[in-house]
């Protein structure tokens, strides 16, 4: 789990988006908070620089869920398909982002070819 969290190739499951979404809610709020508290440029500046990785990580993390549905990263965009990716299920087997995260029917056309058909 989390192999590469702030690159955009490949895919993830639901419970390392999910897992990523709360770690950027427990870093994020707590500079909303110092943000909101102090008036200073400066100091709003150099909280803005050092959120800029968590929200880097974020979008990646999103994009490689969105992958992992068989859409683009651009799709995170859209308003609510957080939670669209929170709770949906992936795509079965291998697409054009990787093979399947679960392993799930990554070697499906492996096992048909051992059959026998009688």
């Amino acid at each position: 789990m989390f192999k590469n969290p702030f690159s955009f190739e490949g895919r993830i499951r639901r419970t390392e988006y999910g897992l990523s979404y709360l770690i950027y809610v427990a870093i994020a709020l707590p500079f909303r908070i110092l943000g909101e508290i102090t008036d200073s440029l400066a100091v709003a500046i150099i909280f803005l620089a050092l959120l800029l990785p968590v929200i880097w990580f974020m979008i990646a993390q999103g994009a490689k869920r969105c992958h992992d549905r068989g859409n683009s990263g651009w799709y995170q965009i859209i308003p609510f398909y957080s939670l669209w990716m929170l709770f949906a299920d992936s795509d079965p087997g291998p697409n054009e982002y990787g093979p399947n995260p679960k392993g799930v029917g990554n070697y499906q056309s492996i096992n048909e070819i051992g059959k026998k058909e009688y």
